[in-house]
């Protein structure tokens, strides 16, 4: 129920909706192409890299859920609107940081703004525009945050190089200013189901995931035998199982477990967390070959990867469009055999000599892999489920989507380092190619997976779509 029935222009409703989202959208593959640039000015390791990325990850999936059930008991647009101010002030700390450490600390700022944005910001638009007119909207909302996919790396390229590594946080604190206003006088401040919030769920399932990917990544320095990394690992697992066992037993969980019965839900969410998990984790090497390996400029790196990070914006809307017809099963089956192999061929001919122009088949062929995966995993998610259930489940697939980038993230920097990797031009390749050729396996792997969803046509889908997968967030 809405605390206020009101019906804005919408335009405005969209764009309420869609501009904070795509400003953590933009931010998030912003930051990843600055990675080098950190490295070089603020002294960063390769393993402290990997944290600008994972703490805004794990800070975001820990909570997503949490705001998720603060907006149903407080008012959607409420932890909305924190959200974005959280997230600015976030921004502004990321731009005045002068180590690491400190960068580190307001990436995880950002984090829980985002967990505040990005799954509010699509339930208030479904909640904002006539049923109607919803599936237009949320087109709408994902052609958005495809924009911020494709335009990210290219803005965050000139500023960095026009300007400096801090002004790519800098540039959110504007757009926060304005989103806030216009999100006040467009949104309602819907509620839902007012039920008790589960801060013990959220505690084990965010200690759990952060001791795992904590021990992956120092598991080359300190040795994957010692006794410290072994410990993490056990004791984060053990925190995982205690989290599914309280899910089954409190009344008011972040995960109803009930949802993994419905076939498309669990397979849907296990292809999420595949697909993040596999494309995430190799970009995370692939960005910085372009420019520690190439030679490229920031700019040039945005400029040379637009062929994959481009595509999306136009393919995910035309997946969308023809998956009624078709079905969402066999788009995702295609698109993650198109992403793995893209990823393969890279592997096979990347090196410190390759020409540019070898490069942009696979390239042009991870967008469109990455597109037909997009659309059809929103609408694949929800088919089969009750309206009352779309916030929870948007919520949990966002947060396995965000938990596969971080595991990503640190398996493939895990596999880079523990291969001699360094960011260096003559140490690079040989250590990133078994990095990639494992991010394709995996997505592969789950290809074969998704031929177990359901078909997905038309004919078998409840209801439309709404939600629209996460876009990297990657974080």
């Amino acid at each position: 129920m809405s605390a206020s029935p009101r019906r804005r222009p919408f335009g405005l409703v969209v764009a309420a909706a869609s501009l904070p989202m795509f400003m953590a959208t933009l931010d998030n593959l912003v930051m990843t192409n600055a990675l080098p640039v950190l490295h070089a000015e603020l002294g960063a390791t390769v393993e402290q890299l990997q944290w600008f990325v994972n703490a805004y990850t794990l800070s975001f999936a820990s909570t997503i859920l949490v705001a998720a059930a603060l907006g149903d008991r407080f008012g959607r647009r409420t932890v909305f609107l924190s959200g974005i101010a959280i997230f600015g002030v976030g921004s502004a700390l990321a731009a005045l940081s002068t180590d690491p450490g400190q960068l580190i600390a307001a990436r995880a700022l950002q984090g829980f703004g985002g967990a505040g944005v990005l799954p509010l910001s699509l339930a208030l638009l479904a909640g904002g525009v006539p049923e109607r007119r919803r599936p237009l909207a949320i087109g709408i909302w994902g052609g958005v945050s495809g924009l911020g996919v494709a335009v990210g790396p290219l803005v965050g390229g000139a500023v960095v190089e026009g300007w400096n590594w801090q002004a790519i946080f800098w540039i959110n604190v504007p757009v926060a200013v304005v989103a806030i206003p216009l999100a006040l006088f467009a949104l309602n401040n819907d509620f839902g189901a007012r039920a008790r919030i589960d801060v013990l769920g959220a505690v084990l399932a965010g200690a759990g995931v952060l001791a795992l990917v904590h021990a992956i990544v120092r598991g080359n320095d300190d040795g994957w035998s010692s006794l410290g990394v072994v410990a993490e690992i056990v004791g984060g697992a053990l925190l995982l199982v205690a989290f599914v066992a309280w899910q089954a037993r409190t009344r008011s969980p972040l995960v109803p477990l009930r949802l993994f019965r419905d076939r498309s839900f669990s397979l849907t969410n296990a292809v999420g967390f595949a697909f993040s998990f596999g494309t995430f984790g190799a970009v995370f090497i692939l960005i910085q070959y372009m420019q520690v390996v190439q030679g490229s400029t920031p700019l040039e790196a945005a400029v040379q990867t637009t062929p994959w990070t481009i595509a999306p914006m136009f393919v995910a809307p035309i997946a969308g469009i023809i998956a009624p017809r078709v079905g969402t099963r066999i788009l995702m089956a295609v698109g993650l055999v198109m992403q793995g192999a893209a990823l393969g061929w890279i592997a096979i001919v990347m090196s410190r000599s390759v020409p540019y122009a070898e490069l942009v088949p696979p390239f042009l062929l991870a967008g469109i892999g990455m597109g037909l995966v997009f659309a059809p995993s929103a609408t694949a998610l929800l088919a089969t489920l009750p309206g009352a259930d779309h916030a929870s489940a948007s919520g949990v697939n966002s947060t396995v989507r965000e938990i596969g980038v971080a595991l990503g993230t640190a398996v493939m920097t895990a596999i880079f380092v523990g291969a001699g990797g360094q960011l260096r031009p003559d140490l690079y390749v040989d250590a990133a190619r078994p990095a990639v050729v494992v991010g394709a396996a995996v997505l592969l792997a789950t290809a074969v997976l998704a031929i177990w969803l359901p078909a997905g046509r038309a004919a078998g889908s409840a209801a439309p779509a709404t939600a629209v997968p996460d876009p990297v967030t990657a974080a």
